[in-house]
């Protein structure tokens, strides 16, 4: 399985930015993966990033993540909601919006701008680092790749203009290879 920084011809460092992603897993993993231990491995990884931030990662904290890590498809705040209401009682959704705010803050969580959704990350990068987000228009998975050059050319273009960037979100909508395979 091909992994991130070899798709984007890079060995781990983000484009020009100088951040790094380490690549720890597939961009889309293969619809047969062991979704228990991609799911482990991500929790494990959460709880890793808490302890060296010193920060708490609560029952509430990881059971959002845990809602998001269900599929490999951003959910919207009350798709997760109506997923924790599988397993306990159904949150108020400001308790779910502190979660989620908490775990992006941490990089444990991305919002997809363009699906109003949030999707749970596995990758180990900087805060700063810029991705791109795949999202497959037949099975709704996203992937995520590094993407600082086309951020940095991207707010270079902005500047030439006298913009000045705020966030810069990269979205690409088409179809995985594995969607591609099954057609």
């Amino acid at each position: 399985m091909t992994g991130i920084a070899e798709i984007a011809g890079e060995t781990g460092l983000n484009g020009l930015d100088g951040y790094r992603m380490t690549v720890t897993r597939p961009t889309f993993p293969a619809p047969g993966h062991d979704h228990d231990r991609c799911t482990a491995d991500a929790i494990n990884h959460a709880v890793q990033v808490c302890e060296r931030r010193a920060q708490k990662f609560t029952p509430i904290r990881r059971q959002v993540l845990q809602a998001l890590l269900s599929s490999h498809r951003p959910l919207g705040a009350y798709e997760v909601i109506e997923e924790l209401a599988k397993s306990m009682s159904r949150p108020a959704p400001i308790t779910v919006y502190r979660a989620l705010d908490f775990l992006m803050e941490n990089g444990l969580v991305h919002r997809i701008e363009s699906r109003n959704a949030f999707l749970a990350c596995a990758h180990d990068h900087d805060d700063n680092a810029m991705v791109a987000f795949l999202i497959c228009d037949r099975c709704g998975s996203v992937g995520e790749i590094p993407a600082g050059r086309v951020a940095q050319s991207l707010s270079d273009a902005a500047r030439t203009t006298g913009f000045t960037p705020k966030l810069s979100v990269v979205e690409i909508t088409g179809t995985c290879a594995h969607c591609q395979k099954a057609a």
